[in-house]
């Protein structure tokens, strides 16, 4: 890998796009950075599980964001479809407990017991706010509190790390110890439109508070030179 690209492993783009084919101009400039790939809901859905593995033999890291959550013996056979995959990530809800995420850990062993992918559960959402988690989602108090508290149990499950907004890094890193990875959306470069997203920072900053990864979609997905927006992301943070 080049000197320019040696940050690019802990960039996370993500392709949000409704089929393989939308998406195949970014594939194809992004082609040789070390960037990961996060598929979501939307392409995987549409495309399937042979679209991940097309990505592994170009040579992509992925994280497949699918974000499980069921009862734990649903999610152990889950797990263990998506490691079979061969993804280097993929997460599940910390909303359904230590058992569940428990048993995510159990299918990924049943499939790869030594090379696994890494496993991270998800605490609140970035588009989340205070009033939608305490009057619609039903739990009360502050995000960070409730980030703080699922952040805990995917550890005590054995997970590997979590999804948070940059807002929460430092205190989940102090909670849970430095090697608990960290994987923050809500990234917006300096004069980006904020766009759905509640909890945001610039890669600069959520690097500064001690994150692992950064997930970045249209700032570089809808750039005209995406190949060149994700470089002057990169040396924005140097």
């Amino acid at each position: 890998m080049s000197e320019s690209w040696k940050h690019a492993e802990r960039v996370m783009v993500a392709l949000d796009y409704p089929h393989a084919a939308a998406a195949e101009r970014l594939l194809e400039q992004l082609s040789g950075t070390g960037c990961y790939l996060k598929v979501g809901m939307q392409l995987y859905y549409a495309e399937g599980p042979q679209f991940v593995k097309q990505l592994k033999q170009r040579g992509y890291k992925v994280f497949l964001d699918l974000k499980l959550h069921d009862i734990p013996n649903t999610v152990r056979g889950a797990a263990a479809s998506i490691t079979s995959l061969g993804v280097d990530m993929f997460n599940v809800h910390a909303a359904g407990g230590i058992k569940m995420m428990e048993h995510a850990l159990l299918g990924v062993q049943d499939v790869a017991p030594q090379h696994r992918p890494t496993i991270i559960a998800v605490t609140q959402l970035t588009s989340t706010t205070k009033p939608v988690m305490n009057e619609e989602i039903g739990v009360s108090g502050e995000v960070v509190d409730c980030v703080l508290r699922y952040s805990h149990s995917a550890r005590m499950a054995g997970l590997d790390g979590v999804v948070a907004s940059p807002q929460e890094v430092k205190r989940i890193k102090q909670q849970c110890g430095e090697s608990f990875i960290t994987v923050t959306p809500g990234i917006r470069p300096t004069g980006a439109a904020q766009d759905d997203q509640s909890r945001v920072m610039t890669p600069a900053e959520a690097f500064a508070e001690g994150t692992d990864f950064i997930v970045v979609g249209r700032p570089i997905t809808s750039a005209p030179e995406p190949r060149e927006a994700l470089a002057a992301m990169i040396q924005s943070i140097l």
